[in-house]
């Protein structure tokens, strides 16, 4: 599993140019399944993205996590993230899970999160437009 964590300010999801999702503060996630991924590989996501402190105490310093800042997460499908770029010029999507299985991860782990933090949600499969303000910025790369 792949999962692109961007620290925002806002963010929404249109399809067909209609809102579908929005958050406030908080994280996006672009988020990848990956043949071979588990339920221990969701439940190992769930914690790292819950209690990585990536926001500013008062003293400035990353030592806040998404529960302490009241934040909210907009999780989003992303199986192009699979792609590994060392070769080629073409990206493969070869590593990436069956879309009804990855789909089925994706619903558990929204719904995991959800159950801590504010979680919502893309549409699985569509062609999705992200909106997003950046917030420092700061992103990170979790390989599950």
């Amino acid at each position: 599993m792949k999962i692109v964590i961007q620290r925002v300010l806002s963010a929404k999801c249109l399809v067909n140019n209609k809102e579908i999702a929005q958050i406030k503060h908080g994280y996006l996630l672009l988020t990848c399944f990956e043949k071979g991924d588990d339920n221990d590989s969701i439940d190992r996501a769930v914690e790292k993205i819950l209690n990585l402190r990536i926001f500013e105490d008062d003293d400035g310093k990353m030592n806040l996590n998404i529960s302490q800042v009241k934040g909210e997460i907009l999780n989003i499908s992303q199986f192009t993230l699979s792609w590994d770029g060392r070769k080629g010029h073409r990206p493969s999507f070869d590593r990436s899970m069956s879309a009804r299985e990855a789909n089925l991860k994706f619903e558990i782990l929204t719904r995991k999160l959800n159950d801590s933090v504010p979680t919502h949600k893309g549409e699985f499969g569509a062609d999705m437009q992200i909106e997003l303000i950046n917030d420092g910025p700061v992103t990170f790369h979790l390989d599950l």
